[in-house]
């Protein structure tokens, strides 16, 4: 049986290979050209160190010099003895130039695109085989007729072929601009990666997930992984938008509701005059009990206002998440994940 093993470098991108469960990582990099610094191969010099962040593997033989107990424990490992026994998450300590490796790129023609929101326009785009990434990264996507690029979250599942986005109508952006007035079904697109930090870690204790505007995107790869993927956990996405028209994918944050017992979600809109049920801040509508005694796992995408007004909440209750994870985007860049 081939496992995925997703290689995450230090510059933020990740390559995904494939392993058999009884062939070494090391081996299966170097047969996907990727060289993981490495020297003995014998689990003696500790070259090839990195550290499992998910998954089951067995361990083969190692020497102390190389690796100790406590860093084993803790899931640090040696490539050149580590066969995975499920799909993993390892990170690497080197760049993704280091080890020779390049970002994927790829071309994909555009299948569906939503422009019925003024502020926000949803796309897809139709891979040649199922592109695989962590729930929560994004792809550089090149502007048509330009050589500019624009970071965008993808907001389905990884393992598909349809590749889904939803991206905010930046006022004379390059890219929301193009997907406004000019983009056609059926017309090329090319992009790199995947890339990124801000991915869904082991669902081991509950989420909280707090989205401003387009940053709900990487939460709806998490979540449409996560319906296939099932925890036990509890998950409150809390998804906030300046106005009415902002809101977005409800329907399908329906859909996630009723098939993910563990889920719930609610909506804010900082208008005052919108009528919402829910209007302000996120954090005008978070508790304390949220924080379930700070054994939380936080994940946030948002504009970086947004980021520091939750760490000042965070910080004035008193009651610091076990994790925070976070991806900070402006309108400049018109990032879908930060």
């Amino acid at each position: 049986m081939a496992y995925n093993v997703a290689l995450q470098f230090e510059d933020g991108v990740t390559r995904i290979i494939s392993c058999d469960d009884n062939q070494l990582v090391s081996d299966a990099a170097y047969r996907a050209k990727i060289n993981i610094p490495l020297d003995c191969r014998d689990g003696a010099c500790g070259t090839c160190k990195c550290y499992c962040e998910s998954g089951s593997y067995k361990q083969g033989f190692y020497i102390e010099d190389a690796l100790t107990d406590e860093e084993a424990a803790k899931g640090y490992i040696l490539s050149c003895q580590m066969k995975p026994t499920s799909d993993c998450v390892i990170r690497v300590p080197a760049s993704s130039h280091a080890c020779k490796t390049q970002v994927m790129s790829f071309e994909a023609p555009l299948t569906k695109i939503s422009r019925e929101s003024p502020t926000t326009v949803v796309f897809s785009l139709q891979a040649e085989e199922p592109l695989n990434f962590l729930p929560g990264q994004y792809v550089n996507i090149k502007v048509p007729g330009t050589d500019k690029s624009r970071s965008y979250s993808f907001s389905s599942a990884p393992g598909l072929n349809q590749l889904n986005f939803l991206i905010r109508d930046v006022p004379n952006g390059l890219m929301s601009a193009y997907m406004r007035d000019k983009a056609q079904i059926g017309e090329q697109f090319h992009f790199e990666g995947p890339y990124g930090t801000f991915y869904l870690r082991p669902t081991i204790r509950p989420i909280l997930m707090l989205a401003g505007g387009t940053g709900l995107a990487p939460f709806l790869s998490m979540l449409t992984w996560i319906r296939e993927n099932r925890t036990d956990q509890p998950i409150l996405l809390a998804y906030g938008v300046n106005t009415t028209h902002d809101l977005v994918e409800l329907n399908l944050l329906e859909e996630l509701k009723k098939d993910i017992d563990e889920f719930d979600y609610f909506t804010v809109v900082v208008d005052p005059a919108s009528g919402h049920p829910k209007t302000g801040y996120i954090t005008d509508h978070l508790s304390v009990e949220h924080m379930n005694g700070g054994d939380v796992d936080v994940y946030l995408c948002g504009p970086p206002a947004m980021v520091e007004a939750v760490r000042g909440w965070c910080k004035n209750i008193g009651a610091e998440p076990r994790n925070f994870l976070f991806e900070k985007f402006t309108s400049t860049n018109e990032a879908g994940h930060g």
